[in-house]
Order: structure tokens, then sequence, then C-alpha cells
């Protein structure tokens, strides 16, 4: 797929440094005057305008630090880290907000220049560099591992973060657990000119996408695609290809782009999968991009959905 790494989250060519990750190693970059630090409260970066805003080790705001420190990488020859700071508690939090699928409300630190908020990283992710995308990605990913796999999974003991917060180790029977990416398989299911769509019954009015599920283990991608898409469709696929790839940080998915032949338009949905699914023509899928279709609103942009759709009607999948 032609520009395939020009996705949201699709890669910037950060050095990662895996050889720093020693806690050693990470200790001596943490100490160095131009560190820096993106901080994210409960899973939210910390964003001015269209970026991510580092913050210098020892900043008032990194007080409220819930984990220690994950080195990200090097960002040209600026070692950068990410802190969890959830310990702060904004006034007037809203909780109703907070339980949405978006997350509208913006959080202002009182310690912090205007303008410099914690932001829902779906309702900015197109905005940012391709660098700040996959340092926040990274990041967002790794603090959700770490809030759910506080005990180990072989003993149930707590274990505790090392290597810089790429690992966490169990200090009674000395297991290692590391982070762990879900592929998930998300498909462009074409019959003539018209595309495959539905939709959670979970989601937003109107918002529609590509059929998407998770790989199972001991499936290959081609077969979990042709497999999703006849269960919760009903719609039986031949050949698939594909497309491109997107980290997805909700929690920690791995999304493969592909495409698929239907062998006929006939839909029968499962209702425990999907609420809804129907064909869109590639003339109507224009007006949804345009905002002027009566019932499905535009794909998020910045999603891969978005991606392969766009390039789907500028006919550049190839």
């Amino acid at each position: 797929m032609q520009n395939s790494e020009d996705v949201t989250f699709g890669g910037s060519g950060l050095n990662r440094a895996a050889h720093l990750r020693g806690d050693d190693s990470a200790a001596v970059l943490w100490a160095r005057d131009d560190a820096r630090v993106l901080p994210l409260w409960r899973g939210k970066p910390l964003i001015d305008g269209g970026a991510a805003v580092r913050l210098p080790v020892g900043h008032t705001v990194l007080e409220h630090t819930v984990n220690g420190a994950i080195f990200l990488g090097m960002d040209n020859d600026t070692p950068v880290f990410a802190q969890d700071v959830s310990g702060w508690t904004p006034k007037d939090l809203s909780a109703e907000d907070m339980v949405q699928f978006f997350d509208p409300s913006k959080q202002q630190h009182p310690d912090l220049p205007a303008g410099q908020v914690f932001s829902e990283l779906r309702g900015v992710m197109a905005q940012l560099s391709a660098r700040d995308a996959e340092l926040v990605a990274s990041a967002k990913s790794l603090f959700d591992w770490h809030r759910t796999h506080r005990f180990c999974s072989a003993c149930g003991q707590e274990s505790v973060m090392t290597m810089a917060g790429w690992q966490r180790d169990c200090p009674s029977c000395k297991r290692s657990h590391f982070p762990r990416t879900d592929p998930v398989v998300i498909m462009l299911i074409t019959h003539g000119n018209s595309v495959l769509m539905g939709r959670s019954p979970q989601w937003p009015e109107g918002m529609y996408s590509l059929l998407a599920g998770f790989v199972e283990p001991g499936e290959t991608i081609e077969a979990a695609v042709r497999r999703e898409v006849f269960e919760e469709a009903g719609v039986r696929v031949g050949a698939v290809d594909y497309l491109a790839s997107q980290p997805w940080p909700y929690p920690s998915s791995l999304m493969f782009g592909c495409r698929g032949e239907a062998q006929a338009r006939e839909i029968t949905i499962d209702p425990v999968e999907i609420e809804h699914a129907l064909w869109i023509s590639r003339e109507e899928m224009l007006d949804v991009f345009a905002g002027t279709h009566p019932v499905i609103k535009p794909a998020r942009v910045g999603a891969i959905a978005h991606f392969i759709l766009q390039h789907w009607l500028a006919d550049r999948l190839d």
C-alpha cells in the first residue's frame, strides 16, 4: 500500500535505545540536564496546541507520579521519559466525562501555563508530529500494561517495574514479565464498488467503521479476516491482502489493515458482535467524508479505518 507508514502512530524512526534500558543506564540518562519527561494523566498526554509537552526532570507536576519513569528512547540526542501523574486530582473533575466513549474534557494543572492541558489522545492524535505520536502511544500502552499487570501471573506476588519500565520482575518466583501487544485485523471488505461497514452498540450515534477483531492463537492474519467477517456479518471472504499496520494504544493493540473480496452481498449480523452492518458505495463514502451522509459520520481522522478508506477512495491501495 502506498504511503502505508504515514498512518498515525506509524513510526517516526525513534531510536528506542533498548541497550540503555538497564536501570543503571537509565538512571544516568535521567540525571542529565537535557532529559525530558512526557507526563500522562489517566492516559491523557499533556498537549500544547498540536504538540506533546516535554517537561524537565524535577518539574512540580511530576510530584504526582504514581509509577516509576519509563525510558522511551533517544529523540536525536535527548533522552525522553514518560511518567504517569494520575496522582493529581483536578478541581471540578467530571466523572461523567471520564466514562464517555470519547472524553472531551481537558485538565489544566495550576503549575502549568495556559494552553498546556491534558487531552484525550483520540482528539489530538492527527495533530501530533510522527515523533510525538510514537512517543505518546508507547507511553500510554506501557502505563496501561503496568496498571493491569501488577501481579505475577505465575504465583500472584506483586511484581516490580524494572528495565526502565519495559519489564516487571517477581520478587517471589523470580519470573520476568514483558509488555504484550494484541494483534487485531481491521479489513476493507469490498464487493464491486461497495465497502462493508459496521457499528458496535456502544459507539456514538452515526459512528460506523470497517469490521475488526482480534487474531486468535494459532491463526493467520488472513484466516482471522475471513473468520471475523463471517462471524460478525455472515459474509464469506475470498482473497485477502495486507495493506498497512497501526499501533493502537487502546489499550495496546497492533492493527493489521487488510483488504478482502466478499463472495456475496447478503448480510446476517451477529447481534452479540455488532449492532448493524451495511454496504456503502464509493459515491456514498464520498458523502460520508464530506460530512453530508444522512446516517454515517466520517471515521475519526488518525484512525487506520479513515486512512484505509481515504486511500480506497483515491485508488491508492496498490
